[in-house]
């Protein structure tokens, strides 16, 4: 009786929407990722604790706006556990958000978390798209001012657009060291290898010639998740 009791508590823990977070909670007071380990982990290997010092949990350079001369006229400053190790098995990270006068932050969605933006500069317009359901795909979407603050749920598609004549910034925090990034058309125009132009065709409903014409044009990723960091830590 008594295993049996084991069992089923065991089944309902794993049932439960705790269980089923891409972030785990910590078991430890930090676990620095060591991005030089071999281990293959979700996540990273913790450094080892007496190779950690103060830097590994510092990031510089969130102060100062990035260039945002580009054809979405917007640029992102990310702050995930590829750029700043302390965030490994925390289940937080955060982005400064640059917009010039009318620049895009273009429709997109985070896979692994939730998102709230808080608009520090200027007057953006952002919103969602559900999913499908039996009115279609919803739109919520609303003006934002400076001091205001905004949540997209996790995995759904969003947007934020300056629609202001000066620039604009904004701040997003998110519920994982590693959100996760699917730009829409990046994703259906850019993938590598490129997705059959007669798949898209049929499903945007668009000519192969235009499909094909999207898939040659150079898609602009203004969030790289990975690499260098934008700004070294001192």
């Amino acid at each position: 009786m008594a295993a049996r009791i084991i069992l089923i508590t065991a089944l309902l823990a794993l049932a439960s929407p705790r269980a089923l977070a891409f972030d785990p909670s910590p078991l430890q007071d930090f676990c620095v990722a060591d991005y030089d380990s071999k281990v293959s982990v979700n996540g990273f290997a913790c450094k080892n604790a007496k190779d950690v010092t103060v830097d590994d949990f510092y990031f510089t350079g969130l102060d100062k706006a990035a260039s945002t001369s580009n054809e979405l006229g917007a640029n992102i400053t990310l702050v995930n556990v590829e750029r700043l190790p302390g965030l490994n098995s925390l289940g937080v990270a955060m982005s400064r958000i640059d917009f010039a006068p009318f620049g895009l932050n273009p429709p997109h969605s985070h896979p692994r978390s939730s998102e709230i933006l808080h608009v520090a500069e200027g007057t953006l317009y952002a919103g969602f798209v559900t999913a499908n359901t039996a009115q279609g795909n919803l739109l919520f979407a609303k003006k934002l001012n400076k001091g205001d603050a905004f949540v997209f749920p996790k995995g759904l598609i969003h947007f934020q657009f300056n629609i202001g004549d000066t620039p604009a910034v904004a701040f997003a925090t998110f519920g994982s060291q590693s959100p996760g990034l699917v730009t829409t058309a990046n994703a259906l125009f850019g993938s590598k290898p490129p997705i059959p132009e007669y798949i898209l065709a049929q499903a945007v409903q668009l000519s192969k010639t235009t499909v094909g014409w999207l898939q040659q044009q150079p898609w602009l990723d203004i969030a790289q998740e990975y690499g260098q960091p934008l700004v070294q830590a001192n």
